[in-house]
């Protein structure tokens, strides 16, 4: 795919010239710090090529992109009962909304939205302290990539539970409705580690390639998931992976995607490669703006929307 490297760096090239960058998430202080003009972008396909641009070696905090890998590993741990306890849905709101909590007794709509992450990360807890379970959650992300040098920023970490006021709501509303089986200080110290692990985009694309290959890691064989959980996983990053502006991702880019307020994306085009993709600048949703302008200018030139013929 000759122009598949083409591609990338023309995209990186245009992404770079850009002046209207968005905003860098600020009420997580460590993120803020962040410098605006960042832009890495990487794709690894299924015939086991690895392509860059940019910024793509530059580690940054992947955020709410980790909830891809403790859904996947939550459906591990119990299957389909995970649904009795988390939704399907798009949210339609904010990813830290309380109000549709109420409505809804508690179940919060979808695994990606903050509530729906926070009882995945009680779901992992079983049986666990918390820092067994946030090992095992980072082990499978260097597994996933194939690489031990990931790591946990601790800083981010500690930045968030400073500043998680609205996650602490959203876990006690939850505990009060029956839905939390642990303290949610403890569920709470899982969820902001997770989102506090710190990827490049080529170690975020290798790791999400097991979701473009049919559940299976193209360059060992191994079986992460079953095909048909994978189909599932990469429904749910399509209908709900970019908060109340998944809608639009699908419409523009038309491929499964899950944002981060970091700044970055994994995105994967099933049977072809995955895609990761940095840019620190986040527009009204909280998903990366030049981003999501990448991967729709990338997917346009590929033709990758998953409803092209």
């Amino acid at each position: 795919m000759p122009e598949l490297e083409q591609a990338l760096a023309d995209v990186a090239t245009e992404m770079a010239e850009r002046t209207d960058r968005g905003d860098v998430a600020t009420y997580i202080p460590q993120l803020g710090k962040v410098d605006p003009k960042k832009f890495g972008i990487a794709a690894v396909t299924n015939d086991g090529r690895v392509l860059v641009a940019g910024d793509a070696d530059q580690a940054f905090s992947i955020q709410s992109i980790s909830k891809v890998s403790t859904l996947t590993l939550a459906l591990g741990n119990v299957g389909d009962a995970l649904w009795k306890r988390v939704g399907r849905e798009p949210s339609g709101n904010p990813f830290n909304s309380i109000v549709q909590l109420e409505h809804e007794n508690g179940i919060p709509r979808n695994p990606f939205i903050n509530a729906g992450a926070i009882v995945v990360s009680d779901i992992l807890l079983a049986g666990h302290q918390p820092r067994e379970a946030i090992g095992e959650i980072l082990r499978f992300i260097q597994f996933l990539a194939d690489d031990e040098t990931i790591i946990i920023d601790r800083e981010v970490a500690a930045s968030e539970r400073a500043t998680g006021y609205r996650n602490f709501a959203l876990a006690n509303y939850m505990k009060s409705f029956g839905n939390l089986n642990h303290a949610p200080e403890l569920a709470l110290g899982v969820y902001f580690h997770h989102c506090a692990i710190a990827m490049s985009c080529r170690q975020l694309a290798l790791a999400g390639r097991f979701l473009a290959n049919g559940g299976k890691n193209p360059a060992t064989g191994y079986q992460v998931v079953s095909a048909e959980r994978a189909r599932r996983i990469g429904a749910m990053m399509l209908t709900c992976g970019h908060y109340d502006g998944s809608g639009d991702f699908a419409f523009r880019v038309g491929i499964p995607g899950k944002s981060g307020v970091g700044g970055g994306i994994l995105g994967i085009v099933p049977g072809v490669a995955s895609l990761a993709v940095w840019s620190p600048g986040l527009n009204a949703n909280g998903n990366s703006k030049l981003g999501s302008i990448a991967l729709e200018k990338l997917a346009r030139m590929m033709n990758w929307s998953i409803f092209a013929p």
